[in-house]
């Protein structure tokens, strides 16, 4: 999901499960409890700012320091909590970098007026009671054609958002939808990662696995498009009548012209060539600032004395373009590289924060609690899917939430001679789409800052990746296309 380099191999060679017999259930939890209960009130009480603009960042490193001190009272070093808070920022050292090519994206997509292209010519093609479905459709086949929700949102989703907020549809909604359709993609694509991580854990094939979800995913795919095609119809927008001043804003400012989408286009199709996603993004950023240098020299001489600032300065800091219309002033506006910085911090405290638990077992201990609850057959669905689930929220990596339930639960699935590709689907229905919904995992803090809206905002509206789990209980509890171990 985050680069198509084999990652899922680097996780099923390196990850290892650290138990500890010295922890007990209490104290593996005592850590989780006081962190939810810090965000909590640090949410809905404080305004997420309790300790200032990085109160998340300061509460999930508070938690490291509880479960540091558990650890401690429960025998494990420091040497060796160190080492795994080290694996673990290891593990996010790409999509941090992916992360400031993003932000260096947006910034000359702007100033090259990509995206301002893409929302004129958006404006023209998508009407409000037909714009939500169809963003979801565009981002299914842009994801399942690169594999990664990631890039997906970065480059058409970035977009879709543009226009959507320029129609006036809620932004919440809209990047709901366009996760939705991301993550459908991801799932259903032999190209990602997680897609290749879930069946080479469980213990079956990629396409075996593909084909197995399809009994969960695409009904949950369908309800998700039913839902919002009514939310279209539904929704007071700004109407046409108010695109025609729009238009004319953003024919005013840029240079518009269907040339731009060769910048977007170029970087698509070298992901869908497996090219790494570091390189192709980086090749995004360059064409981006040539195009600026060709098609908004004014734009460029607006924004400094030197062309060559503005597109550092679009690169590395906060860009914003004044147009004759206030919606597109706070639409055109963008920042950098360094407005990804409150994000990265995010991902690696939270980093810190799960790879202390590890290291002191508690990610262990809690998923075995959870393994003793499966006592039926629809308990040890139940009980593999809120570990996933529990860690996403815990560990706050989505690979973490496939690779522990999987090594954890295989044998199980076994002992009730369950086909494996029953326990791969439901790490993906549980561990990928559910990582999205948790504002500090990686992928809740990547798209949220990538799309410009909050976890709080969208996560309703991401009804693909919250019904997932939901819909492969379903199947569980009614032992619909539950499949059997083939006896040989």
């Amino acid at each position: 999901m985050q680069d198509n380099k084999k990652l899922s191999e680097i996780e099923i060679q390196d990850q290892k499960i650290i138990e500890n017999k010295e922890l007990n259930l209490l104290e593996a939890l005592i850590p989780v409890v006081l962190l939810m209960g810090m965000l909590a009130y640090n949410i809905f009480f404080a305004g997420g700012e309790l300790l200032g603009t990085y109160s998340n960042q300061f509460i999930l490193l508070t938690g490291g320091v509880i479960a540091a001190i558990v650890g401690f009272l429960n025998k494990v070093s420091i040497t060796i909590m160190f080492n795994e808070i080290l694996e673990n920022l290891k593990s996010v050292l790409v999509p941090i970098l992916i992360l400031f090519l993003v932000g260096a994206l947006a910034g000359t997509w702007l100033v090259s007026g990509v995206i301002p292209a893409m929302v004129y010519y958006g404006l023209q093609v998508l009407s409000p009671t037909i714009f939500l479905p169809a963003s979801i459709i565009i981002a299914s086949i842009i994801s399942i054609a690169t594999g990664s929700s990631w890039t997906t949102s970065a480059t058409v989703g970035i977009a879709l958002v543009g226009i959507g907020t320029a129609l006036g549809i809620p932004t919440g909604m809209i990047a709901g939808a366009v996760i939705s359709g991301a993550y459908f993609g991801d799932k259903m694509s032999p190209l990602s990662d997680t897609t290749n991580l879930a069946p080479a854990m469980a213990g079956t094939d990629l396409f075996t696995h593909i084909g197995y979800m399809t009994y969960t995913t695409v009904p949950t795919y369908i309800i998700t498009l039913i839902v919002f095609s009514v939310l279209s119809l539904n929704i007071e927008t700004t109407g046409s009548s108010d695109i025609s001043g729009l238009l004319q804003s953003i024919n005013s400012t840029f240079n518009i012209t269907p040339y731009l989408f060769l910048v977007p286009l170029a970087v698509i199709f070298l992901i869908v060539t497996k090219t790494k996603p570091l390189i192709a993004l980086g090749i995004g950023v360059i064409l981006a600032g040539v195009f600026a240098f060709v098609f908004q020299p004014e734009i460029l001489t607006s924004l400094s004395s030197s062309k060559g600032r503005s597109i550092f300065n679009a690169v590395f800091v906060d860009t914003e373009i004044v147009t004759d219309n206030n919606t597109l002033n706070e639409l055109f506006s963008a920042g950098g590289m360094k407005g990804m910085l409150w994000t990265i911090f995010l991902i690696c405290c939270a980093m810190v924060f799960g790879g202390i638990m590890d290291a002191i077992g508690a990610l262990a201990k809690i998923t075995k609690e959870l393994l003793k609850m499966a006592t039926s057959i629809f308990g040890l669905f139940f009980s593999t899917a809120m570990s996933c689930i529990g860690l996403n929220a815990i560990a706050s990596d989505q690979y973490l939430a496939i690779v522990i339930p999987g090594k954890m639960f295989k044998k199980a699935f076994e002992d009730r001679e369950l086909a494996p590709e029953n326990l791969s689907r439901t790490l993906e229905d549980s561990g990928t789409v559910t990582s999205v919904l948790i504002p500090w995992n990686t992928c809740g803090a990547y798209q949220s800052s990538v799309l410009g809206v909050g976890v709080s905002e969208y996560a309703i509206f991401a009804v693909f990746n919250w019904l997932s789990p939901i819909m492969t209980l379903i199947f569980a509890a009614f032992q619909i296309k539950i499949r059997q171990l083939v006896k040989k």
